[in-house]
């Protein structure tokens, strides 16, 4: 599917930004994708595998660092789903699940609850692999904890 994806449109750039710790966009989007799959066979969830997958895939499309010191980007965390799907749209053919996946990843964060199955087991995936990677990031001594005092 990621191969699906690089050849049509400019998916690989997510290589290029850093999501959590030194983890690319890329990376952490396949570790999302997994762990939905993990989750729904663990759960004997009825899940449409394909949207699953591309949409976990998508999810983070938004194609720029998030880290820079921009306005912008200090609201990143409720804008990035509209962004995402909107780069989605652009340059791939995505199904209304897909769309929904993308867009409600976030809740409740973005406040609008997901819709369909697919969505809501992306949004718990996202999770889980979020504080995985922040917790190996803050192992490594990524990030610093903040001095008290």
């Amino acid at each position: 599917m990621i191969e699906e994806l690089s050849s049509r449109g400019p998916y690989l750039k997510n290589k290029e930004f850093i999501q959590h710790g030194t983890l690319s966009v890329y990376d952490h989007c396949v570790h999302v994708a997994t762990m939905c799959l993990k989750i729904s066979e663990k759960l004997h969830l009825r899940v449409k595998r394909h949207a699953l997958i591309r949409g976990a895939l998508l999810h983070d499309f938004f194609l720029y660092d998030w880290h820079e010191p921009v306005l912008a980007h200090k609201i990143h965390g409720f804008t990035h789903p509209k962004k995402a799907m909107n780069n989605a749209v652009k340059h791939y053919r995505i199904t209304d699940t897909e769309k929904t996946m993308i867009r409600r990843h976030m809740f409740p964060l973005t406040l609008v609850p997901p819709t369909n199955l697919e969505a809501w087991v992306l949004c718990l995936a996202d999770k889980i692999c979020t504080v995985q990677e922040v917790m190996e990031a803050r192992r490594n001594g990524i990030y610093k904890e903040r001095k008290k005092g």
